[in-house]
């Protein structure tokens, strides 16, 4: 068995208390939380600990954590020599302290407490100094998901980027188009199917071969039709640079 404990209790503490717990080889020692509001529901109260001086050595502490707390909860761990992991995109593995063998642990989805997820489905960026904590890592790993990747702090960086692309940036489209769909009394549920066939299509095609519409068209007509109705600044300004942005990739496919 792996020894693992986990510090926080935020959305990815949340859904990594919920996945290791239910993994064969994983034994998750304790968590450390200032709140146990959120996990009391998850796992014993006996195991949860406020402070980060009651934690035991384990075999991979995991700091799931704000970013800006990171490099200061690995600084007070109150052992050494042992593996100790983040879960950040954006913080590089060297802002650890390097009295302990430092990592990343990266589960790259969106996480919320409210909705569950199927662990086994998200990939996990791993990196670490040696081959031999590699081969921990990715044991714990495996434990909870089917994918795994060894992606280092540059590489998970632009990872971090593409994934607001594609995930915060979109989910902003969706929150416009709810409000849009709102102010003039139509269901957004009426959207859903063209949300989940625009996902679906990366299955087999790549996001420039899947682009369609009035950008994509060059329909000059329609872009000023939709840019007339949309009367807001910000929208607007939103709408005219993606549709620039759209507009630039001139190739042929």
């Amino acid at each position: 068995m792996i020894r693992v404990s986990i510090i926080g209790s935020g959305n990815v503490a949340f859904h990594l208390i919920s996945a290791l717990q239910k993994a064969e080889t994983i034994e998750l020692v304790q968590v450390c939380a200032r709140s146990k509001q959120n996990i009391k529901s998850i796992i014993a109260s006996e195991k949860i600990v406020s402070n980060v001086s009651d934690l035991q050595p384990v075999d991979l502490c995991i700091i799931a954590v704000s970013d800006d707390a990171i490099s200061k909860i690995s600084d007070s761990l109150p052992f050494d020599k042992r593996i100790v992991a983040h879960t950040s995109g954006s913080i590089a593995m060297n802002d650890l302290s390097s009295k302990n063998r430092r990592a990343v642990f990266y589960p790259l989805q969106t996480f919320s407490v409210q909705k569950a997820v199927d662990f086994s489905t998200i990939p996990i960026c791993l990196e670490t100094e040696t081959k031999e904590d590699y081969v921990i890592l990715e044991k714990v790993a495996l434990a909870i998901s089917k994918m795994t990747y060894a992606i280092d702090s540059q590489q998970r960086k632009a990872l971090h980027v593409a994934a607001v692309f594609v995930n915060n940036f979109v989910n902003q489209l969706y929150q416009i188009g709810f409000e849009i769909c709102s102010e003039n009394n139509i269901p957004f549920d009426i959207l859903k199917p063209l949300i989940a066939e625009t996902a679906a299509k990366l299955e087999t095609l790549r996001p420039l071969q899947a682009q369609t519409g009035p950008a994509k068209r060059k329909d000059d007509t329609t872009i000023a039709s939709h840019l007339e109705f949309l009367k807001d600044e910000n929208r607007q300004a939103i709408y005219q640079l993606l549709t620039q942005s759209i507009q630039s990739y001139e190739k042929e496919l």
